[in-house]
């Protein structure tokens, strides 16, 4: 099986040279940084018309985390365009953080088209490094689609459960992997190398659960989810949340 997941990994590597070669060069990076967001701007139109009353189901909770103030302070983390806005109850601070800082235009119109909501600041920062953000800042951390591109997943939760208070709540809506063994994970492994670049570094075969379940929050509760788009390599999906 290996030996077949080389032999076809190759071929898709010789299929799409041209990008491989721009990647290793260095052209295609800063590419790719500025033609993402139009790209997730389309994906995340589509994908919340189908995932809608899932998401309201899984973010209408942070509506019973607000105090006498009626506030919750929300760190959208790798916010991209702002796909969740519109499903954050009334009374959330949103701090955005993003490593592309070219979603910051896009979080600018999806913040005037969500007035229910109070945009505190767009951070651009790594999810490993969120030194700007203060130990216990955060009465929720949301993050969806966000675990497969970072470079270390268990970095970034380290630093969740830092800017979370105590009893603060990690919502988290990832894809993952397909089960080891089967025709649909060989693919995944198959196109992978090149998938990176096309995604701004997205892993198809990220284990994503493993990290959550080692990542020592006191209360852990997920759910698995069909791929939203069968069309595409990527898997199903994760959604739940994590208590600090």
């Amino acid at each position: 099986m290996d030996t077949l997941v080389q032999l076809l990994q190759l071929l898709v590597l010789l299929l799409t040279l041209p990008l491989h070669l721009m990647a290793l060069l260095g052209f295609w990076q800063p590419l790719c940084k500025s033609y993402f967001p139009y790209l997730m701007a389309v994906l995340t139109e589509k994908s919340n018309r189908k995932m809608e009353r899932k998401k309201r189901e899984l973010f209408g909770q942070i509506e019973g985390l607000m105090g006498a103030s009626g506030k919750v302070a929300l760190l959208d983390l790798g916010c991209g365009t702002g796909a969740n806005f519109q499903f954050y109850p009334p009374g959330c601070r949103i701090t955005c953080l993003d490593l592309n800082p070219h979603f910051e235009k896009f979080l600018t119109k999806s913040m005037a088209e969500n007035r229910h909501l109070q945009y505190e600041r767009f951070v651009v920062a790594p999810g490993e490094d969120m030194k700007q953000l203060a130990d216990g800042s955060m009465d929720v951390v949301v993050s969806t689609l966000v675990l497969c591109s970072v470079q270390s997943p268990r970095r970034v939760l380290q630093e969740v459960q830092r800017v979370l208070r105590p009893g603060g709540i990690f919502f988290f809506w990832e894809h993952v992997a397909e089960p080891r063994g089967s025709w649909a994970f060989l693919w995944q492994q198959v196109l992978e190398p090149t998938w990176k670049h096309i995604g701004d570094g997205c892993c198809l075969t990220r284990e994503t659960w493993k990290d959550l379940e080692n990542a020592q929050f006191s209360e852990l509760q997920m759910e698995r989810q069909p791929p939203t788009f069968k069309w595409l390599p990527i898997g199903p999906h994760i959604m739940g949340k994590a208590v600090k």
